[in-house]
């Protein structure tokens, strides 16, 4: 069975060097601006994620952590029944689960790549697929605000930020290793597709696909070592001709 993408990647603290450069060079930066990402080469659906919002209201854009799956926010429960780590591009504002978000809840998910998997259970290969300068890249990603209802008005953490990732059919460079790849939007729209004064729909959707294409064209493609769900650090991203 075909599974979706993308499942696991990784955002070093890189990550915050990069995040701060872009924020300042877009004149959006916060009084007080200290991201503090703690970076990880193996993240996986319900952990932490870097994720890039704007504030309408404050005029400042706003890096948070999110629950890598995103619960709406009529949910009962943080656990849904179905995955909501990926949301597929197709038809994606015909699913209630994605509607709202696309509207005005649009996030930049930072990464420096990704992997996914090829062959049979037991002796599965991974690849890495980043940038070949391996820069900061941006998937086009949805976010939601879920209610703890467990937790008290005055808990600080009855709030939770969520976030999925938008994904669309693999290009053709990509397509031998899966069937589907993350929408990676050029730098250079990032703050169109968050903007929430925008109101979103599929046609933005499909704009954001269209330019996630060349940039999903570019990407490098290396074999690693296989690894497990606990590794960690920058050796699962070496190539395995590396020595």
């Amino acid at each position: 069975m075909v599974t979706d993408m993308c499942g696991r990647f990784a955002a070093s603290d890189h990550v915050n060097e990069a995040i701060t450069e872009f924020v300042t060079r877009t004149g959006r930066r916060p009084d007080e601006w200290t991201p503090d990402w703690e970076g990880s080469y193996n993240l996986a659906p319900t952990q932490s994620i870097p994720v890039l919002l704007d504030s309408a209201k404050a005029g400042e854009l706003r890096f948070e952590r999110a629950h890598w799956s995103l619960v709406p926010s009529w949910s009962k429960t943080l656990k849904l029944k179905y995955p909501t780590f990926n949301a597929r591009a197709e038809g994606i504002t015909e699913k209630s689960t994605w509607r709202k978000p696309v509207q005005s809840h649009r996030a930049i998910i930072l990464a420096e790549g990704f992997y996914e998997w090829t062959g049979e259970r037991g002796s599965k290969t991974p690849w890495w697929m980043s940038y070949p300068d391996e820069g900061l890249m941006g998937f086009a990603g949805l976010y939601s605000w879920w209610r703890d209802p467990s937790k008290g008005d005055e808990d600080p953490d009855r709030w939770k930020l969520t976030a999925t990732i938008v994904t669309s059919d693999a290009v053709q460079t990509l397509a031998g290793i899966h069937d589907r790849n993350p929408v990676i939007l050029p730098e250079s729209m990032w703050l169109h597709w968050m903007d929430p004064t925008i109101a979103g729909d599929q046609g933005l959707v499909d704009e954001a696909v269209r330019a996630g294409v060349a940039e999903a064209e570019t990407l490098q493609i290396r074999q690693v070592e296989p690894f497990t769900v606990r590794d960690e650090g920058p050796g699962l991203i070496q190539p395995v001709d590396a020595g």
